[in-house]
């Protein structure tokens, strides 16, 4: 759900604070914005607590702690703050982060911001000891109610800033010397994340602690609201002059809490006498009540729990406790869909579904319902149970409408004791699903007064997901290397921490080469892929948005039904290619001397199937017409959003050296698939993450053809013109954890191919360019070929210029444009005045598909497409934009 979908829900109710504020004389007041004060009370409620140290607490509506809130609000909401984060610091500083969290609260908020920062690897403090793991370090949130914090990474330099998430590759991408590349992870940034500012204590605590062991030049401190009073920002501020240091500050909301003076004994007064009266006796404990204040207490109910099997992938922590890297991220996103059907399944004809997580178990719980939120139509909330006895009052005006007390149910170190879940009991859920891990599925947890009971008297029916306990191991985390003993010169990481549970990579099948699958030559390329081609994949094409754009589904679950060109249509290829052909050999000769000159002698190419597939087989050819040299040349698959075929990776490290593979794609756009393999590579020893293209128009990366946005007729058509394949595929229920992704062989379609004809027409030209090609290599070897990143400034420009504010409907370039018009719902095609020919094909397909062509100047591409925004199989209106449901 939206932000603004989020404040129309909240509108026109009671603040969940006005009881506190009427009682206590306890104000939020706004940083000065207009409705600043409006915008906080959207954001946080206020409940009391029985605290000595601090009587109220400010209540988060979009945590998903106290309040049940949507997960894919909770998510979204810290996945923004990441990206602000990422923002702020750049690509290259963002690349060597490391964000760390706040148990409890905050353990799932900063993971968040952890994905939305990109590559950062992920820990979170603790309270909870873990045996045999030393610690890192630690500090003390002053007025909490449990009040130490443990710093446990499994990996000792993760704090130190010696996790180099950007692999070898990474300094010459971004333009660094060597000396200064060799030390890039020395000093990394190092993120904070809590869930609210009230003083500054708990960072500068923090700050301190870990700048006397791990001294770093620049902090960043994120929040969801910063309530810190002017002399408490001074002291920040003070702190950093003092360890000099740089500390930036990123908060959705900022603003003060007045308090009243007397307020802490006035509030513990009014704790007492609430207290006394829900108890009836100032003997009996409230706590025990597990109902809302003005209820009469419900007695536990025996009621058959169904435990659910997640079959949570292997090896990826139930957390970020002992830290959580860029390649588990890689591998849990795939595994959500499965989990959440199984949930599903679980759960019938649920209408209104509690996601309820544990404690620090935050994250696990919370992705677990963002992804169920799209694959049922019942309600989704999300919170998670808590250490903090907060006060019930039953009032809309208040913050903490009920509450449910049970026994600790993990053998915490500090004793027995009562824990809480807040806002489920009365509030109608007629499922809740408790998602604990391993460590805390006891015989407590499902005792006669357990959570469970206690949840069963208010629902009819409660399931139970375990998450397996993450156990460190002795080795290094995460991805863990493998080396075969007979390929002394191999080196890979695995992507789990259990490297004998993993198949050998020269066990796995060797690649799938044509034409039993393709109609390329066996030696043009091997496709490190499965085949799924007898698999029912393709769904229409308007059905596919509006899945992908509701967060339904992932683009990379299905296929787009393939594209049958009409014969005015072939005609126009065969103009294009006729037109571009010796373009096109040009700047597959430069690419190509470029990658020998730099990576030689005899480079290992891998295209980014499918696209970068005709290039790398074109690339292949220069290389044994020019030089007489046979390439190997592989096609592996990536995913926007969940990274590179991480089973090909370990193949090709077995068979190969790292060091040798070049990644190869057809053209960039914003540049979108060169930061998703640079991420996706953070964790593999021995790749570089730099991209090989023909086109670099987006300014996106240092080896290419030429920076033109020009027609690269491979674009025009899909399958037809790459080796008949589809595609690719990766659907937790068709590729396992040691499987390639997969794809389909279209041979049905052979009478269409023109994937041969489309190579012979470019190698045509190959004696013709060799001195333009000889030219344009000296030139670009002696030149400062850094990324500039023009497109991706570009296209923030015009999706926030036509109303989109999503970059990922905005595809920039011809071939981007070209595959709007095929396999997307398009809106409109933004094309430079005056474009010529390059154009042709996009103008018949705009017009076979009622899509207009808008004629701007100052265009930085040829032509820009605009995916439909907000789309739906009902969208009307001349703005392109579905209208909201009432």
């Amino acid at each position: 759900m939206s932000e603004r979908a989020a404040r129309k829900e909240t509108a026109n109710v009671v603040w969940s604070g006005s009881w506190v504020a009427e009682r206590l004389g306890v104000e939020l007041v706004g940083d000065g914005k207009p409705d600043g004060d409006g915008e906080l009370r959207e954001q946080l409620g206020l409940a009391l607590r029985r605290n000595p140290k601090r009587a109220h607490l400010l209540v988060s509506n979009v945590l998903g702690k106290h309040v049940p809130q949507k997960p894919s609000v909770v998510y979204g909401v810290g996945f923004e703050l990441g990206r602000r984060v990422h923002a702020l610091l750049g690509d290259a500083e963002a690349r060597r982060a490391v964000v760390l969290g706040y148990a409890e609260t905050a353990t799932g908020l900063g993971h968040a911001v952890a994905d939305g920062l990109g590559v950062a690897p992920y820990l979170h403090s603790t309270r909870r000891p873990v045996e045999g793991v030393a610690r890192a370090g630690g500090f003390e949130e002053s007025h909490s109610h449990a009040t130490s914090h443990l710093l446990l990474p499994e990996d000792p330099n993760l704090l130190a800033g010696g996790h180099d998430p950007a692999g070898s590759g990474a300094g010459a991408q971004t333009g660094v010397d060597a000396e200064a590349d060799a030390g890039r992870s020395a000093d990394a940034p190092l993120v904070l994340v809590d869930d609210e500012f009230s003083t500054g204590n708990t960072v500068l605590n923090t700050i301190r602690a870990l700048h006397e062991r791990y001294p770093r030049s620049r902090y960043v401190v994120v929040a969801l609201v910063d309530m810190r009073s002017a002399a408490d920002q001074g002291r920040l501020t003070e702190f950093a002059a003092e360890i000099g240091a740089r500390v930036d500050l990123v908060a959705r909301s900022s603003g003060t809490v007045v308090l009243p003076e007397g307020v802490l004994a006035k509030g513990q007064a009014l704790v007492a006498a609430q207290e006394s009266a829900a108890s009836g006796s100032p003997e009996r404990s409230p706590e025990r009540a597990g109902s809302p204040a003005s209820e009469t207490a419900v007695e536990p109910v025996r009621r058959p729990c169904t435990r659910v099997d997640l079959q949570w992938p292997a090896g990826v922590p139930d957390g970020g406790r002992h830290g959580f890297t860029p390649a588990h991220r890689a591998a849990l996103e795939p595994a959500l869909p499965a989990m959440a059907a199984r949930l599903a399944a679980a759960l019938g004809d649920a209408r209104r579904v509690l996601i309820l997580g544990f404690e620090e178990l935050m994250y696990a719980p919370l992705r677990l319902g963002t992804a169920l939120e799209g694959r049922i139509d019942a309600e989704v909330r999300y919170s998670t149970t808590t250490r903090s006895p907060v006060l019930a009052v039953d009032d809309p005006g208040y913050a903490i409408r009920s509450r449910l007390v049970f026994p600790a149910h993990d053998n915490p170190a500090d004793g027995p004791g009562d824990r809480y879940a807040y806002n489920v009991a009365g509030a109608g859920f007629d499922a809740v699903v408790v998602a604990v891990d391993s460590t805390a599925d006891t015989p407590e947890l499902h005792a006669p007064d357990g959570l469970l009971a206690q949840l069963a008297a208010h629902t009819d029916h409660v399931l139970l997901v375990v998450v397996p306990s993450y156990v460190p191991s002795e080795d290094r985390p995460g991805l863990h290397p493998y080396v075969p003993s007979d390929v002394p010169s191999a080196g890979t990481l695995n992507p789990t921490p259990n490297v004998s549970e993993r198949q050998d990579p020269r066990m796995l099948p060797e690649p799938l080469r044509g034409p039993a699958f393709s109609s390329y030559a066996p030696d043009d390329v091997g496709w490190l892929l499965q085949d799924l081609s007898d698999t029912e994949l393709e769904a229409p094409t308007e059905e596919r948005e509006e899945a992908i754009q509701s967060g339904g589904a992932h683009y990379a679950e299905s296929l787009p039904v393939e594209y049958q060109p009409s014969a005015q249509y072939q005609e126009l290829f065969k103009a294009a290619l006729e037109l571009s052909a010796a373009r096109v050999a040009r700047a597959v000769g430069t690419v190509t001397e470029t990658v020998l000159a730099e990576r030689g002698p005899r480079p290992v190419l891998v295209s980014l199937a499918r696209a970068g597939t005709p290039v790398g087989v074109l690339m292949r050819r220069w290389a044994r017409h020019r030089h007489g040299v046979d390439l190997p040349h592989y096609a592996v698959s990536i995913v926007r959003g969940r990274g590179i075929d991480a089973t090909a990776l370990r193949w090709l490290a077995a068979h190969h050296d790292p060091a040798d593979v070049v990644f190869v794609d057809g053209w960039t756009g914003k540049g979108a698939i060169t930061r998703e393999l640079s991420a996706a590579l953070a964790e593999f020893d021995g790749f570089n993450p730099e991209i090989a293209v023909l086109a670099d128009p987006g300014g996106c990366v240092r080896t290419h053809g030429t920076r033109e946005d020009f027609l690269i007729p491979s674009a025009c058509l899909n399958s037809t013109v790459s080796g008949l394949i589809s595609r690719t595929v990766l659907r937790s229920d068709l590729v396992g954890p040691d499987d390639f992704h997969g794809a389909k062989f279209y041979r049905e379609l052979a009478d269409a191919d023109v994937s041969g004809h489309f190579l012979d027409a470019v190698a045509a030209h190959f004696d013709e360019v060799v001195d333009a090609v000889d030219a344009d290599v000296k030139e670009l070897l002696a030149a400062d070929r850094a990324p500039t990143w023009e497109g991706w400034a570009a296209v923030e420009r015009i999706s926030e210029e036509y109303g989109i504010h999503d970059v990922n409907l905005v595809k920039p370039g011809v071939g981007e444009t070209t595959r709007v018009l095929l396999r997307r719902v398009p809106w409109k095609i933004l094309a430079k005045r005056g474009a010529g020919a390059d154009l042709d094909h996009i103008r018949l397909l705009a017009e076979q598909r009622g899509v207009p062509i808008e004629e701007v100047d100052g265009l930085p591409y040829t032509c820009v497409g605009l995916i439909h925004p907000k789309y739906t199989r009902g969208a009307t209106g001349a703005d392109g934009k579905a209208v909201e449901s009432k």
